[in-house]
C-alpha cells in the first residue's frame, strides 16, 4: 500500500525528469527484448504507461488494484497480451515494469532519506504490477493454447463428401472423447447439409483400438442412424480385428471393411450407383 504523502512524492519523483527517465526506460526494454520488437511502438506502449502511473499518483493511488490504477492495470494487461501473441518469453514480458526500478536507482544514490524511502515503496509497487503482468501474460497463453487445440481438433477430423450421397470420416491418431464429440458433430452436420444417407468411417490411421475407442465409434455411428444414415466402418486391419475379438466388443449388424476401398464400394451399391471394376481388381 501507498499511502498519500508517498504517492505524491512518488509522482514528483517521476515526473522531476520523466522524459529522460521515460526514454532510458523505453531503450533498456527494447535492450532485453534484443531489438525483436519496434522502438516506436514500444515507445508508445511504455510512455504511456509511464503517464498513466504519474498520473494515478499524483490522485494518490494506494495497492495495485486501487481504482486509481484502472488504467495502468488496462495498459499492462494490453501489454502482457501483446507480448504472448508475439511471442516473447515470460520474462521477457515482466521486463517492461521491473526495467523501471532499474531507471531510477542511480538517480537516488545522493538522495535524500525520504526519496529513498519512496522509491523502496514504488519498488515493491512495481513487483506487485510485475505479477499482475505475469498473471495476464499467463490467461493469454491458456487462452491461446486452447484455441489452437480445437482449432487441431477440427483440422484433425475432417467431413469429406465423396460421391453424392456418400460422405466420409478419415480418422487419424488416437480417438478420445473429446474428439469423438467433435468427430459426430460433424457428421451429423455434413449429413443434414449434403443429404447422405451413407457414411463411411476410415480408421486405417487410428492405432489401436480398445474399448473405449470402439465405444466411441459405436456411439457415433447410433447418432448417424437416428440422422437415417447407414454407417461402414473401414481400415479393419488383421491386428485390430483380433484385439475387437479379443476385446469381446460386438460390432452388431454393423458394416465394416478392410478398406476404405471396399467401403466405398459398399456405400456407392447402397446407393443404387453402378460401381465397375476393372480386369484383375476384386469387386
Amino acid at each position: 500500500m501507498v499511502g498519500p504523502d508517498f504517492s505524491e512524492r512518488l509522482a514528483n519523483l517521476l515526473s522531476a525528469d520523466g522524459g529522460r527517465l521515460a526514454e532510458a526506460w523505453v531503450e533498456r526494454v527494447s535492450t532485453s527484448l534484443r531489438n525483436r520488437m519496434s522502438t516506436v511502438e514500444l515507445d508508445r506502449e511504455l510512455r504511456e504507461l509511464y503517464d498513466a502511473l504519474v498520473e494515478a499518483l499524483r490522485r494518490g493511488a494506494g495497492g495495485v488494484h486501487d481504482e486509481n490504477f484502472s488504467e495502468v492495470r488496462a495498459l499492462l494487461t494490453e501489454i502482457s497480451r501483446n507480448r504472448a501473441r508475439q511471442g516473447f518469453t515470460p520474462g521477457e514480458t515482466a521486463v517492461s515494469v521491473f526495467a523501471l526500478k532499474e531507471v531510477l536507482e542511480p538517480g537516488l544514490t545522493s538522495g535524500s532519506s525520504a526519496d529513498i524511502g519512496a522509491y523502496l515503496r514504488l519498488s515493491r509497487l512495481l513487483d506487485e504490477f510485475g505479477l499482475f503482468t505475469m498473471e495476464a501474460y499467463s490467461q493469454t497463453r491458456e487462452e491461446i493454447i486452447s484455441a489452437q487445440a480445437e482449432q487441431l481438433l477440427e483440422l484433425s477430423t475432417p467431413v469429406v463428401k465423396i460421391w453424392d450421397g456418400v460422405i466420409a470420416v478419415p480418422l487419424v491418431g488416437t480417438l478420445d472423447s473429446a474428439r469423438t464429440q467433435v468427430v459426430m458433430e460433424k457428421l451429423l452436420q455434413a449429413l443434414v447439409d449434403t443429404g447422405s444417407e451413407q457414411a463411411i468411417i476410415d480408421i486405417t490411421g487410428v492405432p489401436a483400438v480398445d474399448t473405449q475407442v470402439a465405444q466411441h465409434l459405436l456411439k457415433t455411428i447410433v447418432a448417424a442412424r437416428l440422422m437415417g444414415a447407414e454407417c461402414t466402418v473401414s481400415g479393419i486391419r488383421p491386428q485390430i480385428a483380433q484385439t475387437i475379438v479379443a476385446l469381446g466388443i460386438e460390432f452388431g449388424d454393423i458394416v465394416t471393411k478392410a478398406s476404405l476401398a471396399d467401403a466405398l464400394r459398399h456405400a456407392l451399391g447402397r446407393t443404387g450407383a453402378s460401381v465397375v471394376a476393372k480386369a484383375g481388381e476384386r469387386r
